[in-house]
């Protein structure tokens, strides 16, 4: 036996060895990509109930903790550069700092110093260009 094959039976006690063994086909398992790679498993109904996730608008910012808004340091139509403080959160007793993440022009604020914002409020917009 060469290094490439592996026995399915275990040399020492007889059993089979369960990781060469071939399984059926489950219907009751789902398929998962992650990656370029197929996973099949079982999904919870939590994971099937999720909310599905999608790709985040880069000329929206959102809120990902519910906190207050201590500070709002643009104003609309304000020209702003990526990295470049916009606003102050306040969540946890923690002042966070949001930046901007794009080069661009203030469209829309849609929120006021001193408002409590849940998870994923809009805050605010940028203009496309």
């Amino acid at each position: 036996m060469n290094k490439q094959e592996h026995p399915s039976r275990s040399a020492l006690s007889g059993q089979e060895n369960p990781s060469s063994a071939i399984l059926p086909e489950d219907p009751t398992l789902d398929e998962l990509e992650i990656g370029s790679a197929i996973y099949r498993t079982r999904f919870t109904d939590k994971f099937r109930n999720r909310k599905t996730w999608q790709r985040p608008e880069p000329n929206k910012v959102i809120t990902y903790i519910p906190g207050t808004i201590q500070k709002i340091l643009v104003g609309e139509d304000a020209e702003v550069n990526q990295g470049e403080p916009i606003l102050i959160l306040e969540a946890m007793k923690m002042r966070n700092e949001l930046l901007s993440p794009v080069h661009g022009v203030v469209k829309k604020i849609h929120v006021s110093e001193g408002d409590k914002v849940p998870k994923g409020q809009l805050l605010l917009e940028f203009r496309k260009d």
